[in-house]
């Protein structure tokens, strides 16, 4: 039986499926899959392909499913959901790898594969007999394949004892039909653990501090965030140092929840950056909201109380891009990432501590009517009044904001001006959180 993909979506949020073994300590596999997801602002999805007893002292006994309960989970879940990306965890024997080849060999999303082979606590997670079907099948399902150095090895029935053996076992290993290949926790210098990563036509080392001790979810956490970042357009490169980040947080907030090893934690302990990383991704599936991208593009920011400086302000390194009729989020979130969203967020802070977000939109005369008619308050400035010592020393944003707001009693939610010679016209929206930004956008765009 061969299952057509749904291509409806209900809502705004990403889906993101999970295929694999379910943890009932929750530190790794399905379990570990949706608290990443969620963390991300992405609706999680499962399919088990096995059931475990296992904890953070002792591995105890699988039982498979069955072949016909495997392709109901994934008629019921592919059929109802546009899926935005896959991750392939446990798959055990063969009869399970064959069936999720045939289901998902013409699917055209980006799927990572996390060939685990052997839980931390000891427990065989794939018959040794299945190896040879799981690199027939599985591994060419693989948009990026994401085995450790143990893993590599078994897949490749070599050692990995030196650099040019980790890049000739990532070759051997993207033969077997995998498009891009990174081998995690190799031994690097001064202290430090490097993922080799080996793409089509380019290959290169990301390195980052090793944290002591023993940990149980890591590499699921690890696979489920280069998903995430490759569902949303991102790079190979930049999921992969996404994912390195996110699994070394994990690492080092990991829990010794039960008696035995520590359970890593994916909980985002930033919760401005955990809000405004969410409202990012619901922000970039509005229908056709790249047609309101400004020529200088988009960027989204978010304050902590009271900011003395844009350093205190959250926002993309980069920006949200206009890709044709798509949006791209370029760059990653960092404190003082922003420069003129967040000056303009500054001041309006300044005199009103309860705004503590904003966005920049492309100006357009009938974007500015809906607005008029949406009972949202309004200020403008005009930058042809703008002093040349202001211009001069590049404080216009701050000078316009200023000026805006000055005779204000209440707090603007939105600031707009109509440009200048050279100077782009643009619209700021101001809220006390990301979510209010999007409320307030779902009045004016659409």
């Amino acid at each position: 039986m061969e299952i057509q993909i749904s291509t409806l979506k209900q809502e705004n949020t990403m889906n993101l499926l999970s295929i694999g073994g379910s943890d009932p300590s929750a530190g790794a596999g399905i379990q570990s899959d949706v608290k990443s997801f969620s963390e991300f602002g992405a609706y999680g999805l499962t399919v088990i392909t096995a059931i475990t007893s296992q904890n953070t002292s002792s591995f105890g006994m699988i039982e498979p499913v069955s072949k016909k309960i495997l392709e109901n989970q994934l008629e019921s879940v592919l059929t109802d959901f546009k899926i935005d990306g896959i991750k392939i965890g446990m798959v055990f024997n063969s009869e399970i790898i064959k069936t999720l080849y045939q289901q998902l060999k013409k699917l055209k999303i980006p799927i990572v594969v996390d060939p685990v082979i052997k839980s931390t606590t000891g427990g065989a997670l794939i018959e040794n007999k299945a190896i040879e079907d799981f690199q027939k099948y599985i591994i060419p399902l693989a948009t990026v394949i994401t085995p450790n150095k143990f893993e590599a090895e078994i897949l490749s029935k070599s050692k990995i004892n030196s650099k040019k053996t980790v890049e000739k076992i990532a070759k051997n290993i993207q033969n077997m039909g995998a498009k891009n290949v990174v081998i995690t926790g190799i031994e690097g210098k001064n202290n430090k653990i490097v993922d080799f990563v080996l793409e089509k036509s380019t290959k290169y080392q990301i390195s980052g501090d090793r944290i002591k001790g023993t940990n149980h979810g890591s590499g699921c956490s690890y696979s489920a965030a280069i998903i995430f970042a490759m569902s949303n357009k991102k790079s190979i490169r930049e999921s992969v140092k996404f994912a390195k980040e996110f699994a070394y947080n994990s690492i080092k907030n990991a829990k010794k929840i039960g008696n035995g090893i520590k359970i890593v934690d994916s909980q985002n302990k930033d919760k401005i950056n955990s809000e405004l990383s969410q409202s990012i991704n619901e922000f970039v599936k509005i229908k056709n909201i790249y047609k309101h991208i400004p020529e200088c593009q988009t960027n989204f920011v978010y304050s902590k109380q009271k900011p003395k400086s844009t350093k205190d302000i959250l926002g993309l390194s980069g920006r949200i891009v206009k890709a044709g009729k798509e949006v791209i989020v370029a760059g990653n979130l960092t404190y003082g990432g922003s420069k003129h969203v967040a000056t303009a967020l500054l001041v309006v802070n300044k005199k009103f501590p309860e705004i503590q977000s904003a966005i920049n939109l492309k100006y357009e005369n009938s974007i500015i009517l809906k607005i008029k008619k949406s009972n949202l308050s309004v200020s403008n400035y005009d930058r042809i009044d703008e002093p040349m010592n202001v211009k001069n020393k590049g404080s216009s944003v701050k000078w316009g904001i200023t000026n805006a707001i000055k005779n204000s009693k209440l707090p603007p939610d939105i600031i707009f001006h109509k440009g200048d010679f050279g100077k782009e016209p643009m619209i700021i929206i101001f809220g006390n959180t990301p979510k209010s930004i999007l409320k307030k956008l779902s009045k004016i765009v659409g």
